[in-house]
């Protein structure tokens, strides 16, 4: 935001030494991300800005840091706010404390529910929160015409977002087949956004394909999950976002690429976060957290999640320490495991101690009802066998990207059932939006599940309900308790709701303290894990497997996709 010409003007007068700063921060080793340094001083504030930095000022407030560490706030260069199951005021009361100032997001997951108003309700929220929060233009809702979603954003829809505040550009575009074969919908998005910023989606492109996605203008990834892939998205121009989520783990294997010479074509992201992990890990601070325990230097490691991010995006004012900056700043200190003792948001002390200082309130939710599901009798979850093996959605632990497998499958009366010793089980996929009666069927391995079914409606990007389980029974009581609750997770057994959570706003986010909703996720999961699941984190996984623009095979409401060949094949 530019500012007035007084609070200008005062600001000069500070930083000159001839007027006192509102607060100044005494005795701190101040991170320098332009340099790599680390300096002794004093950093005076005023009018939300960083005035200078130096022995010589004055101000109304003083606060003696004592020689801990100054650094720039983080900035969260991709994340889904919806994964962390979060409306939006309980997401920036977890995120805060944790030293993240800054989100960017194409809130593409409520958008493929409610559509523009989706975005509105968040956005409308969060300006008066006390951080920065960023839109990039969903790019691809639905991600492709493999799904049912509950609604559309054509090209003139973005024209309008392109226009908002804080709309730095156009979100990551998945529909990387689209722009492959020139599909004309994808082309117009790309073309009114020519002028600004366009992320990318591109998993495993490499060769004449990547040069061909690379050619419409998009310059940037979070999708890389090997070491080659990245290398080559590095040298054609990309700048490479190091995903480290919940169930996205890519930190380990990209960050060795990292060096004196590219270290600026990096920055860090969480993609999707459950809010587990958000309560008792963090936010940009655990993957800052974690690089450093793998070897990354502190500074660099800061780099990555401060003026890196800011730079890219343009955020000329954020990201750094420096005159005329915004005063988003945290104090820590332990540097080694980014302790982070104070938070200030344009300059004003927000958070302490892992503890929010401002209390903001709590917004209405005016969102309605998104549970509209046509009545299915549990008949319709049957899946008549084509012979004695058929194609499997197999998990990757700790990727999002599946492969494609034939396997055996056990059947009764001619019916494809769970084989809970091979570890093949029942996929469904419900749509839920507009009552068309869709019903996706499959199989998937990496579960484990010795018995009972997880259900969501959570289910990237059209967020249909998704469910895996070991018998048809319980797959069906989970379903209908999803819908009872308008929306959520749940995992049944025998009949019974084992645990449950309800996410009554556009069946992704909760209303609830970030706090209650870990615990109840954290049920979630650990009842899923008493049932025989061996995956790190079971939601989130389950939530992918409806996702047609993530390689190598899918289930949608409209049948299982092979993305590679991205068509329906049953």
């Amino acid at each position: 935001m530019p500012l007035r010409n007084n609070v200008l003007k005062n600001i000069i007068e500070v930083a000159r030494g001839q007027a006192p700063a509102d607060l100044l921060l005494k005795h701190a080793r101040i991170i320098n991300v332009f340099t790599g340094e680390v300096e002794k001083g004093n950093v005076a504030l005023s009018g939300g800005r960083i005035a200078g930095v130096g022995e010589y000022y004055k101000a109304k407030e003083v606060i003696d840091l004592d020689g801990q560490y100054l650094s720039p706030a983080f900035i969260n260069g991709h994340t889904h706010i919806e994964s962390s199951l979060l409306d939006i005021d309980r997401y920036a009361s977890v995120i805060i404390p944790h030293g993240t100032l800054g989100v960017i997001s194409d809130l593409h997951e409520i958008a493929n529910v409610l559509g523009i108003s989706g975005i509105r309700y968040i956005l409308d929220r969060a300006r008066r929160l006390p951080f920065d929060f960023f839109l990039m233009a969903p790019s691809c809702v639905p991600s492709s015409h493999l799904e049912s979603s509950g609604a559309r954003l054509e090209a003139g829809d973005i024209k309008k977002l392109l226009r908002l505040k804080n709309c730095l550009g156009l979100g990551e575009v998945m529909n990387y087949p689209g722009i492959i074969e020139g599909n004309q919908d994808i082309l117009a998005k790309i073309t009114i956004a020519s002028k600004k910023l366009i992320d990318g989606h591109a998993p495993s492109l490499r060769g004449e394909k990547l040069n061909a996605y690379l050619s419409a203008g998009i310059y940037s990834d979070h999708e890389s999950t090997g070491l080659a892939e990245a290398k080559e998205k590095l040298s054609r121009g990309m700048f490479i976002m190091i995903r480290e989520g919940s169930s996205e783990k890519n930190l380990e294997t990209i960050l060795p690429l990292v060096n004196d010479y590219n270290e600026r074509r990096f920055f860090f992201v969480v993609d999707d976060r459950n809010p587990m992990d958000l309560v008792e890990d963090g936010d940009i601070d655990a993957v800052v957290r974690h690089s450093i325990a793998i070897g990354l230097s502190p500074i660099k490691a800061i780099q990555m999640a401060t003026i890196n991010p800011a730079e890219y995006f343009g955020l000329r004012k954020m990201g750094a320490i420096a005159p005329g900056y915004q005063a988003n700043l945290i104090v820590i200190s332990d540097l080694i495991n980014v302790t982070i003792d104070k938070v200030f948001y344009k300059a004003r002390l927000t958070a302490e101690h892992g503890m929010m200082i401002t209390n903001f309130g709590q917004a209405k939710n005016d969102i309605p009802p998104s549970m509209n599901i046509r009545p299915f009798p549990i008949e319709a979850l049957r899946l008549k066998a084509k012979g004695e093996s058929m194609l499997v959605i197999e998990i990757i632990p700790g990727q999002i990207v599946t492969r494609k497998v034939i396997e055996k499958v056990k059947t009764d009366d001619g019916m494809v059932i769970s084989d809970t010793e091979n570890d093949l089980l029942k996929l469904v996929v419900v749509e839920r939006h507009h009552s068309t009666g869709n019903i996706g069927l499959g199989m998937v391995r990496g579960f484990n599940l010795k018995k009972g079914a997880l259900v969501s409606s959570i289910a990237h990007d059209a967020h249909n309900i998704i469910a895996v389980g070991t018998n048809d029974a319980d797959i069906y009581q989970g379903i209908k308790e999803v819908e009872r609750i308008g929306g959520g997770l749940a995992v049944v057994a025998d009949g019974k709701i084992e645990a449950s959570l309800a996410l009554p706003v556009a069946g992704l986010l909760s209303r609830e303290p970030a706090k209650e909703v870990a615990k109840k996720y954290t049920r979630l999961e650990r009842v899923a894990s008493i049932f025989g699941s061996t995956l790190t984190s079971p939601f989130s996984t389950l939530s992918f497997l409806a996702l047609p623009v993530i390689p190598e095979i899918r289930l949608t409401d409209r049948g299982l996709v092979d993305v590679n060949a991205f068509k329906i094949i049953s």
